[in-house]
Formats: C-alpha cells, sequence, structure tokens
C-alpha cells in the first residue's frame, strides 16, 4: 500500500484539478502548441509554461519556442523539485526517500476528529465511495483512518495510473531531463502541498473527495480533453476545464489564488535580479480569474504570450 501512496506525491497538483468538467469534442484546428508568456525589464527575463501532470506516451508538445525559452534560462523553476521526488516503478523496492514521503504523507493525512472516513460521509455519498473503492480493488476500509483528502489523492492518481497514463510522461518530469546543468528552484515542498490539504475544513475536502468518486469513471476522458485544449494552446478554454467546478471558494482559494498570489510575488522579487528564468506550472494556474498573470498586472507587470 505505501507504494501507492508514494504515487500521490509524485503529482499531487493532479488533485487541485480533482472534479474536472466534462466537455464536449468538437473538430480543434491544427494544434499551435501549449501557451508559453514571458515578461522582461531590460536584464531580466522569466518566461512561464503551463504544464499538465499525466501525459499520454508520445506527445510532440515541446515546440521550438518553448525550447528556444529553456535553452536560455539560468534557472528553472517548478512547483515542487520533482526531480528530487523518486520514481517507484511497480513491484520495485522504494528507496528510503520515497518511504520517507510516503510515511510524511500518512503521518499528516491521519484523521483526528475520532471515528472513521466513512462515518463522516452522508449515506449515498458512502455509498458511491465504497463502490468506487471496490471497483479499484481497494478494500472499502482501507482509507478509514484517514482526512479525505488523502483519499480523493489516492483514488485521482490511481484511476489515472490504471487507464494507462503515467506521472513519469507529464512534463515535469520530461522536462527534469532537459535542465541538467541549471540552477533549480521550486515554489513549495512536497510537504508544504500536503500540509495544504491538510488545512482544508473536513466538509471542503468531503466535497473534493465525492467529486472526485462521481467523475473516476471519465477521469481518462476528462484528461484528454484537458490535453486537446493544453496542446492546441487554449490557455482560457483549458481553465476553464480545469476550474470551473471548483466552486467551494475556500478551495478556490487556498488552492489556486492565494498559491498563485504568492508565487507572484516570488517572482516580482526575481525580477529585481539580471537573469533569464522558465517557470513551470500546472496550466490551471496561468490563466482565468486570479492567475499568476492577474496577480503580476495588479503588481504593475505585463505579461506577454510568446507566439509561434
Amino acid at each position: 500500500m505505501l507504494r501507492r501512496f508514494t504515487l500521490a506525491t509524485s503529482t499531487l497538483a493532479l488533485a487541485f484539478a480533482a472534479q474536472p468538467a466534462m466537455a464536449e469534442h468538437h473538430a480543434e484546428p491544427a494544434p499551435t502548441g501549449p501557451a508559453l508568456w514571458e515578461l522582461s525589464d531590460e536584464d531580466t527575463t522569466i518566461y512561464l509554461f503551463g504544464t499538465v501532470h499525466f501525459l499520454p506516451e508520445g506527445l510532440d508538445w515541446y515546440t521550438p519556442q518553448i525550447e528556444a525559452a529553456l535553452t536560455a534560462s539560468d534557472q528553472f523553476v517548478t512547483e515542487i523539485d520533482t526531480s528530487a521526488i523518486p520514481q517507484v516503478a511497480p513491484g520495485e523496492t522504494p528507496p528510503p526517500e520515497a518511504m520517507a514521503l510516503a510515511q510524511m504523507q500518512v503521518q499528516l493525512a491521519q484523521l483526528t476528529t475520532g471515528g472513521t472516513l466513512r462515518e463522516l460521509m452522508a449515506d449515498e455519498d458512502r455509498s458511491q465511495y465504497e463502490a468506487a473503492m471496490t471497483d479499484a480493488g481497494i478494500p472499502p476500509e482501507a482509507f478509514d483512518g484517514f482526512e479525505p483528502w488523502f483519499a480523493f489523492v489516492t483514488l485521482s492518481q490511481l484511476a489515472l495510473v490504471q487507464q494507462g497514463l503515467d506521472p513519469a510522461a507529464g512534463v515535469e518530469r520530461s522536462l527534469d531531463r532537459l535542465v541538467e546543468g541549471k540552477d533549480r528552484a521550486a515554489f513549495e515542498t512536497v510537504e508544504q502541498q500536503f500540509t495544504m490539504l491538510d488545512s482544508l475544513p473536513l466538509e471542503s475536502q468531503l466535497t473534493l473527495l465525492d467529486g472526485t468518486v462521481e467523475n473516476l469513471p471519465e477521469m481518462g476522458s476528462a484528461l484528454g480533453a484537458m490535453i486537446d485544449e493544453w496542446i492546441a494552446g487554449d490557455a482560457d478554454g483549458l481553465a476553464q476545464l480545469l476550474n470551473e467546478d471548483m466552486t467551494d471558494p475556500v478551495v478556490y482559494d487556498a488552492l489556486l489564488t492565494a498559491r498563485n498570489a504568492n508565487w507572484a510575488q516570488w517572482i516580482d522579487d526575481r525580477m529585481d535580479e539580471p537573469g533569464t528564468v522558465f517557470i513551470a506550472v500546472g496550466a490551471g494556474h496561468l490563466a482565468g480569474a486570479g492567475s499568476v498573470q492577474d496577480q503580476l498586472a495588479e503588481r504593475g507587470f505585463t505579461v506577454e504570450r510568446v507566439e509561434p
């Protein structure tokens, strides 16, 4: 079971879109490539690139514009330092670093309110949850001692892996292999991300879990719709798919707006230093209300789209 838990540490941000809106598929124009933005002054350039954390193998997304921006950059910044998170293949014994991350997650997620996770649920939600757990090959009581965020993170990850999607094929992991020798930085740590989820009110966590359970059968197709928007460079369409069902203002602020503000402040401070920086974060942070670009505009910065 710890190997399953460790999987969640490598792509936690997927949980922030655990309730994706479903979109009808229409004919799309020829792909132009994922969106890339730039802000600069006389001695500093910062690129903003929105990522997708799970991708099907063989997708050609590394455009000349992205390659040129990454090559020109001295520093590479991500949400968390994915290069420091061990990848554990099925059947392999996790290394000590992976076990430590898994144990940290398990300890943070302990339910301390008394009772069990399923006892916190309404009857209908509990029935749907138990059925989803059984379909995933997990005993329904497996997460009884944990808070809801732990269950929705783990179920989301497992659902995509069981549909043949691999976090190792995600954008961050691919970029990790291209930035050897560059300075690395990260906005957050894995522990900070888990603590952020752990700090959500239980009611909000239960809402996210219920939404996750309801969308599990369609999660693969929902991710496919997101990837279609992403590869076409439709940032606004992608943001709508990622964020429009996040109707709880507490969740939206904690997982999106507040984090975007923190990152915008980091960028504001970094603009005072010379150099070129390539920032790669989840695409949902770079479009829509309260995006990083919105937060930067409030600070007086002009962010421009890099056209293909």
